[in-house]
């Protein structure tokens, strides 16, 4: 009995000493290749920038994305995004995801995404769910006749996207953090008001600046520097908008996306709704580590919850 349960012990310690695994050592010559470059065109997106403000109105937006890859791949889904003023039109929460992609790859394209010869199959045609990125928007400053908008944003990106294996999403998480300063000045004074903001027609130029973050593999994750600078034509009725975007992560492989976005919306007044609405379309040249096209076609929703003057 007694040497049964020696054996029993002796076994129990040798599995036990066998099954502890060693940390890996993180390489930090070898890039990681987890970057834009290589994955699909939700995996880590370029963020949309602020224009220095936050918003007073509860926005409810949805659209539809036509991504069109330089190696013939494409990419269509459905975008969401809520913004909420948090009982103040200095601090907006929004919350944004493709809420679902549908993909159509080509074998060159999975051959540069080094998908295995076992996944190319299910990576060739499928669908995939997005991230959920999550934000705080603080406005620090106020825009006023000589003084710039100023906000601060905080954001978080989950991880529940799929499809690591077939080069769709990272499946891990990230963050970052921007400031962005704007300042609007208007054409076309009203008459009859004396305040600065009373043209009609208006230019708005803002940037940003912020940092941006992402877990790779064991023990590494990739820091990039933000920017953006964004112009602004807007009249009561329409707005066109042109963005100049990206990051730079610090591999230097594949991570730094830099982008060219131009938008083109309507404002719409609907009274007997007691908001207004906002079409737009959205188009987006991926100048490097972006390999896309983006065409974007969506409508917002705008309620004024807080009908209150700014303060």
């Amino acid at each position: 009995m007694k040497r049964t349960i020696a054996i029993l012990v002796s076994a129990i310690l040798f599995l036990s000493a066998n099954a502890q695994v060693d940390l890996v050592k993180t390489n930090y010559q070898e890039n990681t290749l987890v970057a834009p470059l290589y994955f699909g065109p939700n995996a880590f997106p370029v963020p949309d920038m602020t224009d220095g403000s936050t918003v007073r109105e509860l926005t409810m937006e949805v659209a539809g994305d036509g991504f069109f890859g330089f190696q013939r791949d494409k990419t269509a889904d459905i975008f969401a995004r809520l913004r909420i003023p948090l009982f103040t039109d200095r601090v907006n929460l929004c919350l944004w995801m493709p809420v679902v992609e549908f993909y159509q790859s080509t074998d060159g394209r999975l051959a540069s995404c080094r998908v295995l010869p076992e996944n190319r199959e299910k990576a060739m045609r499928g669908h995939e769910g997005g991230d959920v990125y999550v934000s705080t928007d603080i406005m620090f400053l106020r825009e006023k006749a000589k003084c710039p908008a100023m906000t601060v944003r905080a954001a978080v990106k989950t991880a529940s996207g799929g499809g690591f294996a077939l080069a769709r999403t990272y499946d891990a998480p990230g963050y970052f953090f921007d400031l962005s300063i704007g300042k609007s000045f208007f054409f076309g004074k009203d008459k009859n008001s004396n305040t600065w903001n009373s043209g009609n027609i208006s230019l708005r130029l803002a940037a940003t600046a912020g940092f941006l973050c992402w877990q790779t593999d064991n023990g590494r994750q990739n820091d990039a520097v933000m920017y953006g600078a964004l112009l602004r034509l807007k009249h009561k009725y329409f707005s066109v908008e042109e963005v100049f975007s990206g990051y730079v992560g610090w591999e230097g492989d594949g991570d730094r996306p830099m982008t060219l976005k131009t938008k083109v919306a309507g404002h719409i007044a609907a009274p007997k709704a007691k908001g207004s609405f906002e079409p737009y379309v959205m188009y987006q040249y991926g100048i490097h580590d972006y390999p896309f096209h983006q065409l974007r076609i969506g409508l917002c929703y705008n309620i004024d919850i807080l009908k209150k003057k700014d303060r």
